[in-house]
């Protein structure tokens, strides 16, 4: 456990460019984010910086929503899948990735708008998580552990 975790660091330090890339990648996420007002439409993020619970949800366009969620879940995802290429140098596991990263966009996506239209004012904590998962990297966090378990398995 711990020896193979200090052998992958001293690895990592091994090769300084993958790691300026891998920053380098961070940093365009954290910048999505920071300007994430002016970048996507998306009237979900000043609702749920307030107090969501007792307000009504806001008035949204379907579509442009979408489209936003589409654009913000590309970028993020696009970077993440860089990240995860260079992390692991893996091709294979790179279109692996890009395949779960659709299935979720999609199944989440879906889930969203079907929460929104049909359970949106009763179920505000679904709509916001469902929403989380979309427009944040989490799976980045969730898959770059279970790629070095699997490595450290084969």
């Amino acid at each position: 456990g711990l020896i193979n975790f200090h052998c992958m660091l001293k690895k990592l330090l091994n090769h300084k460019l993958r790691i300026v890339l891998i920053i380098i990648l961070v940093l365009f996420l954290i910048l999505i984010r920071a300007f994430e007002d002016t970048l996507f439409y998306d009237p979900f993020l000043n609702y749920f910086k307030g107090d969501y619970s007792n307000l009504p949800l806001p008035k949204t366009d379907t579509f442009y929503l979408f489209l936003g969620l589409l654009f913000r879940s590309s970028l993020n995802s696009i970077l993440s899948l860089a990240i995860i290429y260079i992390i692991f140098k893996d091709f294979e596991l790179t279109k692996f990735s890009v395949i779960l990263y659709l299935f979720f966009f999609i199944i989440l996506v879906i889930a969203f708008f079907y929460v929104l239209s049909f359970y949106g004012e009763t179920n505000k904590m679904a709509l916001f998580y469902i929403r989380r998962f979309l427009i944040q990297p989490i799976l980045l966090l969730l898959f770059i552990p279970a790629f070095f378990y699997q490595k450290q398995i084969k």
